[in-house]
């Protein structure tokens, strides 16, 4: 067996809470973070290059991980961005034709520490009855007690602005610049597959900084707007609720994703507030309120917005709903050319079920268009 005398390792909660196993290879490290947790049964790549993910400790339910390697292709952004991952078992080695590398190759490459051989379903059993909490991983050893120090200083997800560590730095461009549309994209943690599904529609994006103004993105005379998905706590993002509530009074079509489903809702008014466990994973069941159809989905959120005050306010309508606790998971304005999603309809890795809603923002881009000619 390869690896066969792995060295200890441990994740410690920052309620005290201790779960023992192996550091995966011969790497030493120690990693803090939000943990939480992941049902998804593939699309492990995919989930640990998803920036939504940054800055948290990410457990895999499914018993094995690896087993099937890793592809250059199959990332949602340019590198790892999890804090560090805790599994149950895994695999050294992979037996998928199309896999480029092994998974411990690809965290090895990205600088991940990773711990397996832990008792996951007891970690997830913990975590669903005590909540998201701050944890360490380490295969340090003889310093517990020095971690249980910098674990209690680590701040909190509550309150903390993360969109800026992953944001593009520098505008840039997607698709075919010849494409019949123009989508000005505000990037807080933006997935590739987004950009995919854009472009495959005939869109031309251009993708600015999360700090950017209305008027910048303006200045490139998009056709619409849209604000992506991205990891932390909504309610720092003091200029992208701006920039939302600019683009909302220009009444172009705006389309929101997850974190930008958010910010649409804190642009109406609408708080937010961090959940007990958030939900994660690609088999989520939503109810569409519009057509009483049901899908499948993707999701990815530890924050949700608040439905007493979504259903109090004159300018929103709630049009989807998660069908496990009945959590606000889509909305759209009454009087203007905007809605948004809590869930990924973009998905990878996850069911396709939503991607109609990228069909209904062209739509609405080919209406808003033609009215204006």
């Amino acid at each position: 067996m390869k690896y066969q005398f792995r060295k200890s390792a441990f994740v410690l909660l920052a309620d005290g809470t201790i779960f023992h196993g192996k550091a995966v290879g011969d790497k030493e490290g120690t990693a803090f973070g939000e943990v939480c947790f992941n049902t998804g049964m593939t699309g492990y790549q995919e989930i640990f290059t998803d920036p939504s993910y940054f800055g948290q400790l990410m457990v895999t339910t499914n018993a094995h991980i690896g087993n099937y390697g890793t592809n250059v292709d199959e990332v949602e952004s340019d590198s790892v961005k999890i804090a560090g991952l805790i599994c149950k078992n895994f695999s050294y080695e992979y037996s998928r034709d199309a896999a480029d590398a092994s998974l411990q190759e690809f965290l090895d490459k990205n600088n991940l520490f990773a711990i397996s051989d832990v008792d996951t379903r007891a970690l997830v059993s913990y975590i669903r009855d005590n909540g998201a909490m701050n944890a360490v991983i380490s295969n340090d050893v003889d310093n517990l007690n020095k971690l249980k120090k910098q674990l209690a200083d680590f701040p909190s997800m509550k309150g903390l602005e993360l969109s800026s560590k992953v944001s593009t730095k520098q505008p840039y461009f997607y698709g075919d610049e010849n494409a019949t549309y123009k989508i000005a994209a505000l990037d807080i943690g933006i997935k590739k597959n987004i950009l995919r599904n854009l472009a495959k529609r005939d869109a031309y994006i251009k993708v600015f900084p999360y700090d950017t103004t209305f008027e910048e993105m303006k200045a490139w005379s998009p056709d619409a707007y849209f604000i992506s998905n991205g990891p932390g706590d909504p309610e720092p993002l003091k200029q992208a609720i701006q920039t939302a509530k600019d683009i909302i009074a220009s009444d172009a079509p705006l389309f929101g994703i997850c974190l930008g489903h958010q910010v649409i809702a804190l642009a109406n008014g609408v708080s937010t507030y961090k959940m007990h466990n958030g939900h994660r994973g690609i088999n989520h069941p939503i109810k569409n309120l519009l057509t009483g159809k049901g899908e499948i989905t993707s999701q990815n959120h530890g924050f949700a917005i608040n439905r007493e005050e979504t259903e109090a306010n004159q300018d929103l309508e709630i049009t989807h709903v998660h069908l496990n606790d009945q959590t606000v998971a889509g909305i759209r304005m009454k009087n203007k050319n905007v809605f948004s999603v809590q869930y990924h309809p973009e998905a990878s890795p996850g069911p396709h079920d939503a991607e109609y809603l990228f069909d209904q923002f062209f739509e609405m881009i080919k209406q808003v268009s033609a009215q204006t000619v």
